[in-house]
């Protein structure tokens, strides 16, 4: 279990973002050296919690609870096959490109060391939008992803350090329940009826995702 490459990106004017901005830091390239990770503070306020690396709609991305984005490798390699080109870490807008382990099977609230000194926590799973699609180019797009239900992991921040490729990640904490990223993000997108499971995961989980289950016990199982 390990980072292969830690990625930033710069900011880019396109056509295809709804930003307010007109530019997105979507094409996020590997870093040289050592990278700092950070809290960034709350959504809309906050941006990136990886230093160098850019949000530019801080609407829908960045703050404390989407500080820090992992897609492994092995999913990358999925997409690339199916899609029939070559995709570079990356690519996906992930600031930690992983090898060696699910990260769509890692716990809401679970935490990993990476590093040796900075500490993450799983928050929930990344929801594709529009500027990835038109990143990428593929017609249909954010529905192809959102079926595959394999969408990465948004981490906070729990102890800021430095992070660097060949960091060996380990889990320092596994929380006592079953809600994974994978089954939380099914339950925001095409299985809203998986909310309430979601609630197990307490606190750790994205504010946005526990209020969608909140609200959708209030109304279908009051």
């Amino acid at each position: 279990m390990r980072v292969l490459t830690v990625n930033v990106g710069r900011p880019k004017a396109v056509e295809y973002t709804d930003a307010p901005s007109g530019m997105t830091g979507i094409d996020k390239r590997p870093a040289d050296g050592p990278v700092r990770v950070a809290d960034p503070g709350p959504k809309g306020e906050g941006a990136s919690g990886v230093a160098g690396d850019t949000v530019c709609d801080l609407r829908f991305h960045g703050g404390t609870h989407q500080a820090v984005y992992a897609f492994a490798r092995e999913d990358l390699d999925h997409w690339q096959g199916e899609l029939g080109h070559p995709i570079a870490n990356g690519a996906f807008g992930e600031n930690l490109t992983t090898a060696g382990f699910d990260v769509n099977a890692a716990l809401i609230g679970e935490r990993w060391r990476i590093g040796g000194s900075a500490v993450l926590e799983v928050a929930s799973g990344r929801v594709p939008c529009r500027t990835f699609a038109g990143w990428l180019g593929e017609k249909g797009w954010v529905k192809r992803f959102t079926r595959r239900a394999a969408p990465g992991a948004y981490l906070r921040v729990v102890e800021p350090g430095e992070v660097r490729a060949g960091d060996v990640i380990e889990v320092v904490h596994r929380p006592d329940h079953d809600v994974t990223v994978e089954l939380a993000f099914r339950a925001f997108t095409l299985q809203r009826e998986l909310l309430p499971r979601t609630l197990a995961a307490g606190g750790a989980m994205d504010p946005e995702v526990r209020e969608a289950a909140l609200r959708y016990v209030a109304k279908h199982l009051s």
